[in-house]
């Protein structure tokens, strides 16, 4: 079913307005009306977000209580070992932390358990161990221990001290830890609750920082480390795929920034090896699609406590070491991925009788657990359905699945209504985890399924399109791509703008590029404009556009491609259809 372009409609009297207050572009006026900044005070404010709109630490419940029980214990000279996750997130979340205790003179260290062995978040072999090692140490939770109840029950009985911060969703009962960090506890005020792991841990260093210093400000040694702090909250938030605004904003914003002068030899190294290091400056996509994935990578196979190494290090030739072997890693998780994507393809297609189900759960003995993710939100974004993925182990006959939303189905909520098929489970509306027992597999596919038609609409699984603008392929112009910069840094609930435009046709047969040929390359021309399209994973689409006679209707995203130090205007396009009248939209 194709996706619906649902238009903004605007203001001529609104855009010119905003235009002559604001000194902007109406390209820039539409997009911010679109995305509801009618009035120069507040799309100035948004556009102009600054580091010092950043909340007061303290307001974030159990941050002061945290601050005052880690001071005491850098003090007191006693182990403190951080827990953290082996996601980017929490790789980050650890490294960060980890580097505020070690320059307050701390014995710190960290454990990222294993995704393949352990799994997510804190477990009771791990918090049994720590213990017997030194049962005096302090234990602090990274983006992870908010559902761990029996977790922090264990840690209470042995008289193990735990601090817990998180962000992720609540279930009904909290684990009785020493502290609780998190930006939406019971009661809580903090006016923005969707920090990050990272953006939480950031807050309780600041904390830390304050209380080393002279109460309310940090020495100076402290505020440089907070600055170079932001630059791993920055790419935490982005790779977690929380919303970017409000102090989201703020920390990517300066984190990005800051990556220039402030990254660590370990980051630098991973830049290189990136091949961005000779970018004017850095974007959200940078981390999305090049530090973020390799990153990942270490976390996906296995192999997470690498990555914590690179992001620590001040040895620049094991910094080198480390990034080359992740961009290794990498390389081996895409050919790992293409090929799960190959099989889960073939098994829809031996499966027509599902082609009626409202979703996918498609399991494999031969599929990598720390990949399947990945190739979950493929699939959905393939088939349009929401889908899980499962990783069966063959000796123990249990599966570990991850799951991916499409259009407006809460994931989460769909997957708990068959909660009684699980052997365990978590997640939140666009992303979740499962465990599961090879012989309820099939049951779950059809409870699962049927949960969701009965729940959505046909309509309801597809995401829209939404188009900021209605604009010719000469507007899309160098300068007005940097004055739409203005808007970034883009991401989740500040997506990138969007543009349709009509009326184009192809200057020469589109084609396929990448890997397997998984991308496509076309070039489009309108009015004696032309420009060049790619879009990621859609190789498909050169076929269909070589066939297809007459004019057509494309969205996209506009960008300024880097090059070996060339840039030029090229569009990311998102979808394409026959062209339509104005009056038939």
């Amino acid at each position: 079913m194709p996706r619906t372009w649902r238009y903004e409609r605007h203001d001529q009297a609104i855009i010119g307005d905003l235009c002559r207050e604001m000194r902007v572009s109406p390209l820039l006026a539409q997009v911010l009306i679109a995305r509801g900044y009618t009035n120069s005070e507040i799309a100035n404010k948004f556009i102009h977000s600054k580091l010092t709109d950043l909340h007061d630490p303290e307001l974030l419940p159990g941050v002061s209580e945290a601050a005052e029980l880690i001071v005491q214990a850098l003090s007191d000279e006693r182990r403190i070992t951080i827990y953290g996750d082996y996601d980017v997130d929490g790789m980050t979340s650890t490294s960060l932390l980890w580097r505020c205790l070690g320059l307050a003179g701390g014995n710190v260290d960290y454990y990222i358990p294993s995704r393949l062995e352990e799994g997510y978040g804190l477990n009771c072999d791990a918090i049994r161990e720590l213990h017997k090692q030194d049962p005096d140490r302090l234990l602090i939770s990274v983006d992870c221990g908010i559902t761990s109840v029996e977790e922090a029950e264990l840690a209470n009985e042995l008289g193990l001290e735990l601090i817990v911060t998180d962000h992720h969703q609540m279930i009904d009962q909290l684990p009785p830890a020493k502290v609780l960090v998190h930006p939406r506890l019971p009661d809580s005020r903090y006016p923005f609750g969707e920090l990050c792991g990272a953006g939480v841990s950031f807050k309780l260093a600041w904390a830390i920082c304050q209380r080393l210093g002279d109460g309310t400000k940090a020495s100076p040694k402290m505020r440089e480390f907070l600055k170079s702090a932001v630059c791993l909250a920055a790419i935490g938030t982005i790779a977690d795929v929380v919303p970017l605004i409000d102090e989201n904003r703020a920390i990517v914003r300066y984190g990005l920034a800051g990556l220039k002068e402030l990254a660590s030899p370990g980051l630098k190294a991973l830049i290189k090896v990136c091949g961005i290091e000779n970018n004017k400056s850095y974007t959200a996509s940078d981390v999305g699609y090049s530090i973020g994935p390799r990153l990942n990578a270490a976390g996906r196979l296995g192999q997470a406590r690498l990555a914590v190494e690179l992001l620590t290090t001040s040895d620049e030739e094991r910094a080198s070491q480390l990034a080359d072997y992740l961009d290794q890693l990498n390389k081996n998780r895409r050919t790992v991925e293409r090929r799960i994507f190959k099989r889960a393809k073939e098994i829809v297609e031996e499966h027509p009788e599902w082609d009626s189900h409202s979703a996918i759960v498609l399991a494999d003995e031969e599929w990598h657990p720390g990949v399947i993710g990945i190739v979950a939100n493929r699939v959905a974004e393939h088939y349009q359905k929401p889908t899980f993925l499962i990783a069966m182990d063959g000796s123990t006959r249990i599966g570990q699945g991850s799951g991916r939303t499409s259009g407006q189905v809460d994931l989460h909520s769909a997957m708990m209504a068959c909660q009684e098929l699980l052997e365990g489970c978590g997640g939140h509306k666009a992303a979740a985890g499962l465990r599961i027992h090879a012989d309820r597999v099939d049951e779950f596919r059809e409870r699962f399924s049927s949960y969701v038609a009965d729940h959505h609409e046909v309509d309801e699984l597809i995401e829209d399109l939404q188009i900021d603008a209605e604009v010719l392929l000469s507007d899309v112009t160098y300068r007005a791509i940097q004055e739409l910069n203005m808007l970034g840094p883009f991401g989740q609930e500040n997506s990138s703008p969007v543009f349709a435009s009509g009326q184009v046709e192809l200057a020469k047969p589109a084609a396929t590029m990448g890997e397997g040929d998984r991308h496509l390359n076309v070039q489009f021309r309108q009015n004696g404009t032309q420009l060049r399209a790619i879009a990621f994973g859609r190789g498909e689409w050169a076929e269909e556009l070589n066939q297809h006679a007459g004019p057509i209707m494309i969205s996209f995203e506009p960008m300024i491609n880097s090059f070996r130090g060339r840039e030029s205007v090229e569009l990311r396009l998102l979808d394409w259809k026959a062209h339509e009248p104005a009056a038939a939209r």
